[in-house]
């Protein structure tokens, strides 16, 4: 069913890759055979060292910049891309961003930043990769979203919304695509061990072993686990997974119990 270079030959964008859950899908793209486009806004060491990774697996990577409220810094990343690559064949969606906050208290700032950064975005750099997939007959677009598309997470309002946006979108693409012979489905991982969660203000004792104690798999999600379901969906075994939103969180969203002490982490890290 799968070679060990099954997607050798394709061409990646990856954004939001120069940690987490995005370099983790870098690395998983390169693993499986594609060269890769590793997309950062800030953390231009960070982008550049999963370049080096993935060259020394002995494909070829770039680093390239945008924030992805701007259109036309959208549009000038995808020019470059265009130039070094002459397209690209598969496009993952993973960057984002929002300010985290009650939605009472969410702004026009603070919704238009999400929805930009998170949703919009895709659309463009879809309507923009997209030709060249369909005059190949083949493409593939994984969008990253959270379970905060479909459930209330304190002061997750702004970014919940954008997630759901994704969700809708991911399928709407689907839609229209697949006839063109590209793949759209989308990923909602659970809660991902990274370093980021050190900076969050979740309490490693506490919030985190007791999610690992009640999640069926006892484990946290790692960048690791959602890279491999990404390459995955973008092989040709999965070609008529279309339009899904795959979880990958060991069976956590399966439970109805209330969890208080993350909840109450939560709303310290918010």
């Amino acid at each position: 069913m799968f070679t060990k270079d099954f997607l050798k030959g394709k061409v990646a964008l990856v954004t939001g890759a120069s940690r987490g859950i995005g370099r983790g899908i870098a690395l998983a793209m390169a693993e499986a055979g594609a060269d890769v486009i590793v997309h950062y806004a800030r953390k231009s060491s960070m982008a550049n060292e999963v370049v080096r990774e993935i060259q020394v697996m002995g494909h070829r990577a770039i680093a390239v910049k945008a924030n992805f409220a701007e259109k036309e810094k959208i549009d000038a990343m995808l020019d470059h891309i265009e130039d070094v690559f002459g397209g690209v064949d598969i496009f993952i969606a993973n960057a984002a961003s929002g300010g985290f906050r009650p939605m009472m208290e969410t702004g026009d700032k603070h919704w238009n930043w999400a929805m930009d950064v998170n949703a919009r975005s895709i659309l463009h750099c879809v309507q923009r990769l997209s030709p060249h997939m369909e005059r190949q007959r083949w493409g593939r677009v994984v969008t990253v979203t959270s379970l905060g598309a479909v459930r209330v997470v304190p002061n997750y309002g702004a970014v919940g919304l954008s997630k759901s946006v994704i969700e809708s979108l991911t399928r709407y693409l689907a839609v229209e695509l697949a006839p063109k012979g590209i793949i759209v489905n989308s990923i909602s991982p659970g809660l991902v061990e990274t370093d980021a969660l050190s900076t969050m203000g979740i309490n490693e004792q506490s919030s985190l072993d007791y999610v690992r104690q009640r999640n069926p798999a006892r484990r946290l999600v790692t960048p690791n686990d959602i890279g491999k379901t990404a390459a995955f969906l973008c092989a040709d075994a999965a070609e008529m997974i279309i339009g899904q939103t795959i979880y990958v969180d060991g069976g956590y969203s399966l439970l109805t119990e209330y969890f208080p002490q993350l909840e109450r982490s939560l709303e310290t890290m918010l």
